[in-house]
This record gives C-alpha cells, sequence and structure tokens, in this order.
C-alpha cells in the first residue's frame, strides 16, 4: 500500500455503532430525537470515506515527503503544500472538521459517531487531520469557560474552520511539568485583557497557511501567582488580534522562532512561539479572575487535555488501522514459498502461511479490542451530555475519566507495536518508504508522548482514578467486568469465559498487590504503573471483544452460513476468542513480575547504567 492508496474498510465501524452500541438509545434522547435515526450513521461514514479516500489520503504523501516549511517571517512563517489546502477547505465545507465541537448546536451529532470520522480521517493522513482536531479542543474551552461576549467573538469562526486553534502549554525549560509555567500575563487598563509575554514549544499546527487566524489557548501566570499550578491562568491569544466587534486587526506579537524536524508527521507544523517578544502582545482571559493568586487556568485547559487524550487514542487507532488494512493487502497478493504442509509443492500467497496469519490476527484483533474501547468511551462523553438521567451522567462521568488513560496510553503504546507487525507482513519491502507501514510507524510514536507522555496516564490511573471518590467508581467499574464474566458465560465461549475468569481474578490481585505496595513500598507503584495500565486495558477490552463476540455469534446464528455478511460476524467470533486466549494472558506475567518485586532498575547506582 502506497502512501496514497486508502484501503481501509467500514464494515466493524458500523457494527460498532449501529449493532455493539446502544446507539437507538442514545438517539431517542432530546439532544438527537428529532434530527437522527441510526440508519443516518451510513451517509455521514460514506460522505467521510470519500473524502478520504479521494482528497485526504492523495495529500498523504505531499504531507510525509514535502511537510511543513518555515520561511519566517511574522505574519506567514510556516508554509504547507499545495494540496492541503484542498483537503482543508473539503473537510471543513462537509462539516466533518471542529464543527463537530458545537455541542450546543440543533442538530449536532452525537460525538460517538465523530469517534470513526477521526479514526478514517487519521487513517487517511496522520499529519494532515491535526489541523482541525486542536480547533474543536479549544471551542471546548471556550464554549464552557468563557462570557457570551467571547463566544460570540471566537467561536462562530473556529466551528467553520475560518479560525483555527492550539493548545500552549510546553516550555522548553518545563516539558510536562506544568508547575514551572514562566510565562507571563500582565493587567491592562482594559478589563480582562493581558499582556502576554514567554515562549511555547512543541506546539502543534501553531502556525500554519491554511487558516485567516489562529486563536492559541496559553498558559500563564499573572504577577501574584501563587507557585506550581495554583497560580496558572488561561488566556486566548490571537496570532492576527481580534477586537471588540469581531475585526481582525495586525500581527499580535505571536513569532513562530521555528519548526521542529521530526521522525514522522512532517505534514504537521510543530513549532516554537515567541508571545510579546516586541511587548505587543496581547489576549483575553479565560473564565474569572484570579483570586489570591490562584488562577483557574490548569482546570480549564484540563477540559481540552482530556478531550484530546482520548482524540490521541483515536489518532493511534487510525495508524493501526491503515497499517492493518496495508499488511492485509499485501499478504493476500504477495507470493513466496509453499505451504508449511505441502514443502514440495507450489508457493503460495503468504496470507496463507500459519505466521502471517498470527500477525494478521494479532493486528485484527487488537485494532477492534481498542475500536471498542474508545467508541463505548465516547459513547460515555454522549451520556455525560445527553443523557436524562443525573445517576446515569456521573457514572458516564466515571466511566469516562477511568477509561481515558487507558484510551491514550494502552492504544499509543499498541500503535508502535501493530505498525512494526504491519511491517514485518510486508517482509523487507515494509522498510521501504514506498509501502505506507513505514511511514505511519514514524508517524505514531508521538501519541505515547503527546498530551502527558504514557508514564504520566498510568500515574493518573493508579494514583487519581483507582482513588476518586473513595475508590468507589473504580471498584464498581471492576466488578461490573467481573458481573460479565460471571452471567454471560457461553458454552460457544467456554474456554475464553475460562481465561477471562482465571486473567480476572489475577487481575484482582494485582490492584491487591499495588495497594499493599502504599504503606511500605511506594516507590513500586510508579515502577511497574504502565505495566498496571497495560493489565487494566487488556482485561477490559478482553470483556468488551467477548461481548462484541457474543452479539456477532448470535447475529451468526440467526442469518446463516450462506448470508453475505457471514463471514464477518465469523471474523468478529475470531477476534474475541483470539484477543482473549493470546493477548489478555499477558496479565498473569504481570501479575508474577509484580509478586516478584525486582527493584534492580531503581536499587542499580546511576553511575552503574553504562
Amino acid at each position: 500500500m502506497p502512501h496514497n492508496n486508502y484501503l481501509l474498510q467500514t464494515r466493524d465501524i458500523k457494527f460498532v455503532i449501529k449493532e455493539w452500541l446502544e446507539t437507538e438509545r442514545l438517539l431517542s434522547m432530546d439532544a438527537y430525537k428529532d434530527y437522527y435515526g441510526v440508519d443516518d450513521f451510513d451517509s455521514i461514514l460514506d460522505v467521510n470515506y470519500k473524502v478520504c479516500r479521494d482528497v485526504m489520503c492523495p495529500a498523504n504523501k505531499d504531507a510525509d515527503e514535502i511537510g511543513m516549511k518555515f520561511v519566517g517571517g511574522n505574519e506567514q512563517a510556516v508554509v504547507s503544500p499545495e494540496s492541503f489546502k484542498k483537503v482543508y477547505n473539503t473537510v471543513m465545507e462537509a462539516g466533518l472538521g471542529p464543527q463537530f465541537g458545537d455541542r450546543s448546536a440543533e442538530g449536532r451529532m452525537p460525538l460517538s459517531w465523530y469517534a470513526p470520522i477521526l479514526e478514517m480521517q487519521t487513517a487517511a493522513s496522520p499529519a494532515i487531520v491535526m489541523f482541525w482536531c486542536l480547533t474543536q479542543g479549544a471551542t471546548t474551552i471556550i464554549q464552557y469557560n468563557c462570557s457570551e461576549f467571547l463566544k460570540n467573538l471566537f467561536l462562530p469562526k473556529m466551528y467553520t474552520g475560518e479560525w483555527a486553534g492550539t493548545m500552549c502549554l510546553t516550555e522548553p525549560q518545563a516539558g510536562s511539568d506544568l508547575n514551572a509555567v514562566a510565562t507571563r500575563a500582565f493587567p491592562t487598563d482594559k478589563k480582562g485583557i493581558y499582556k502576554i509575554k514567554g515562549q511555547k514549544c512543541f506546539i502543534t499546527s501553531g502556525d500554519h497557511d491554511l487558516s485567516k487566524n489562529i486563536i492559541h489557548m496559553v498558559l500563564a501566570k499573572t504577577p501574584d501567582a501563587l507557585p506550581g499550578t495554583a497560580g496558572i491562568s488561561l488566556f486566548i491569544v490571537p496570532k492576527f488580534w481580534v477586537d471588540e466587534n469581531g475585526n481582525v486587526g495586525g500581527w499580535n506579537d505571536v513569532t513562530t522562532v521555528g519548526i521542529e524536524h521530526k521522525m514522522g508527521l512532517h505534514g504537521s507544523s510543530t513549532c516554537t512561539l515567541a508571545f510579546g517578544e516586541n511587548d505587543n502582545c496581547y489576549g483575553y482571559l479565560v473564565g474569572e479572575e484570579p483570586v489570591g493568586g490562584r488562577g483557574k487556568g490548569l482546570s480549564y485547559m484540563f477540559q481540552m487535555m482530556n478531550e484530546e487524550r482520548l482524540n490521541t487514542g483515536l489518532f493511534a487507532l487510525g495508524t493501526i488501522t491503515s497499517a492493518y488494512y496495508a499488511a492485509l493487502d499485501y499478504t493476500k497478493i504477495r507470493v513466496q514459498s509453499p505451504s508449511f504442509k505441502n514443502p514440495k509443492g507450489p508457493a503460495v500467497r503468504i496470507i496463507e502461511h500459519e505466521d502471517v496469519r498470527r500477525m494478521l490476527m494479532y493486528q485484527k484483533s487488537c485494532m477492534e479490542a481498542i475500536r471498542a474501547l474508545i467508541y463505548s468511551t465516547y459513547f460515555h462523553v454522549d451520556l455525560i451530555h445527553d443523557s436524562p438521567d443525573p445517576a446515569e451522567r456521573e457514572w458516564a462521568d466515571d466511566v469516562f475519566m477511568i477509561q481515558n488513560p487507558l484510551c491514550k496510553a494502552y492504544s499509543s503504546d499498541m500503535a508502535w507495536l501493530l505498525t512494526a507487525e504491519a511491517i514485518q507482513c510486508h517482509g523487507g519491502y515494509g522498510y521501504m518508504e514506498e509501502y505506507a507501514p513505514a511511514s505511519l510507524a514514524r508517524d505514531c510514536k508521538i501519541y505515547a508522548i503527546w498530551e502527558g507522555t504514557n508514564f504520566i496516564q498510568a500515574n493518573d490511573l493508579t494514583g487519581r482514578k483507582f482513588s476518586m471518590k473513595k475508590g468507589e467508581p473504580f471498584r464498581k467499574w471492576v466488578d461490573a467486568i467481573g458481573e460479565f464474566i460471571a452471567q454471560k458465560k457461553t458454552p460457544e465461549f467456554a474456554n475464553e469465559f475460562a481465561m477471562m475468569e482465571e486473567a480476572f481474578a489475577t487481575y484482582k490481585q494485582i490492584l491487591a498487590t499495588n495497594e499493599s505496595w502504599k504503606a511500605t513500598r511506594p516507590e513500586l507503584t510508579p515502577l511497574f504503573a504502565t505495566r498496571i495500565l497495560h493489565a487494566t486495558a487488556m482485561v477490559k477490552c478482553g470483556q468488551l471483544l467477548l461481548d462484541q463476540g457474543l452479539l456477532a455469534a448470535k447475529k451468526l446464528a440467526e442469518l446463516g452460513e450462506d448470508h453475505y455478511d457471514a463471514n464477518f460476524y465469523k471474523g468478529k467470533i475470531a477476534s474475541a476468542k483470539f484477543y482473549v486466549m493470546n493477548v489478555v494472558p499477558n496479565v498473569f506475567g504481570i501479575d508474577k513480575a509484580m509478586k516478584a518485586a525486582d527493584t534492580s532498575a531503581i536499587d542499580l547506582p546511576e553511575e552503574a547504567y553504562m
């Protein structure tokens, strides 16, 4: 599969949205009942598919090989390949970009319908999709935390894509440590408007020529700010100033110092930005004025951050999907070596070789497991917004909080491994840049680093999420997995349920071991946190895929072997069985390692790491 050949298949996406998730119940809620039926999803997905196949994917070669270029200057320091402009404008005109961020619009679509759109777009071009995803996140902050004046000033043009958006957290000296934010915001004689001074780095889509303005969401501290994260405020800082009447004025002293030369995602501009080098950069304060040096900026930014963590899981899924279908396509046409069962026979297509089948099933089952995890999490985000039941809204929020670090970290860790498997399926050709998996591997590695490295996600899970609300939501979440295993057993999946039963019991031992370290050996939790997160994700994904397998078996029995969809449902059953029997058992190794509690990595003197 070359860079510009879109092979993605949508049958499993439609299965998840239309058959597995409770989409009909969601669409019966007030936000959607007058606008959508479940079959409307098909037409939206089909439009997106055509945009991805005919417009986005053909531009992906330019994204990787030409990329974004730094040309310097104040007003237009970064330029994109010509093909990007058609992509950007097509996506905006089709309503497949930041418009999804408008959660107050009549006739808005569920966010769980946005998930497949974003997955498919990422599969078409992991880099280009970045130019509208962060805009949507920035609109979330403005929509929920700003005055009507600021909403009216910025949101309409951000929703149409005429203006883009970014998030500006990281600083050269601070990295992931937001305690060290040094950018400053000084009050002016106009209430709510501050003068901004500082530098931010690694800013995705920080500068480009695809929109007429770029609206930066910038973390900064006022002169009387408390030390650490408590003193952080958040500001809307446009590249070109937007006055109180909505008129775009002159350049707002936001200088693009340079763009990063990255391993992958060459078509996404990652910028270092300097604010106020000429003492003429201004921003609008988000939300309330700081009181006693205490700002609310970080809590506002985390609304976008949590959204982008979930999106990052989707980006990872998009690369997994694209790599898998490239591998599948290649193995069906590449002829090499006779079958193991007939060593003197003719050469066969490599999809007929046992180890290639193993690699393909590993990719397929993990792709579907991750899709189930992420789409179901998006479904819970819809319930947070739209369920009429306060108890369900609260529970949906708890589920989102628990699953979000799994969606971000497990998916992005697996993307790196699964694109490697796709390369392996191609043999020597997989190492060639003409084939998609090479660039996908380079593109996907950043997802494990973005939006808080995956250790930060693991730390969040084992710290905040295990213990939030005195640990009750997490206990309830774990119990639900146990109840599924106990109540859903069927003879057809007897071996798989037996494996899940054993894995679940082992997972509870993992949780007990981690709990026992709190009082005596707290340093062991961060040492094992990433592995605990992976065990958590594997057990949950095992449950979700087994649930899908049960549904697929039911549908297959109803439709019969001769139905045109029979092979799809057989594939679903096989994915569930393979994942549970081949991936979930990794939980046992994690448990054994935790019980051994080897500390050689932290006991070794630094000087001995030669």
